[in-house]
């Protein structure tokens, strides 16, 4: 997928995302963990983002070995609104192509 591509998908799933939540009553300005996951084979791969991660302060990063990959899931505690969860979701999409990952949202 191209790094457009990544940022559209992105944008459209979290925006559903808020939709949804805005129905169910959601206060998107309070701060909560919110938790971005990306994916990849190898732990050399994992441990690499992980580490670009933490380096400059995006979030905190915790690898997690699934059944048959690795999972680094990227915790930022910060409000939902629609233009922070989309631009910082767009960072972690990014961040996917850059590195070779999967983003999971």
């Amino acid at each position: 997928m191209s790094v457009i591509d990544t940022l559209l998908t992105a944008a459209y799933e979290d925006t559903q995302l808020l939709i949804k939540n805005d129905e169910l009553g959601d206060d998107f300005s309070i701060p909560r963990d919110v938790e971005f996951v990306l994916r990849v084979r190898e732990k050399e791969k994992a441990e690499t983002i992980s580490s670009f991660v933490q380096d400059n302060q995006y979030g905190v990063p915790r690898i997690e070995e699934a059944e048959n990959d690795f999972h680094i899931v990227v915790t930022i505690n910060m409000p939902i609104t629609q233009q922070v969860l989309c631009s910082v979701s767009g960072l972690m999409g990014c961040l996917s192509e850059i590195f070779g990952a999967e983003y999971d949202g």
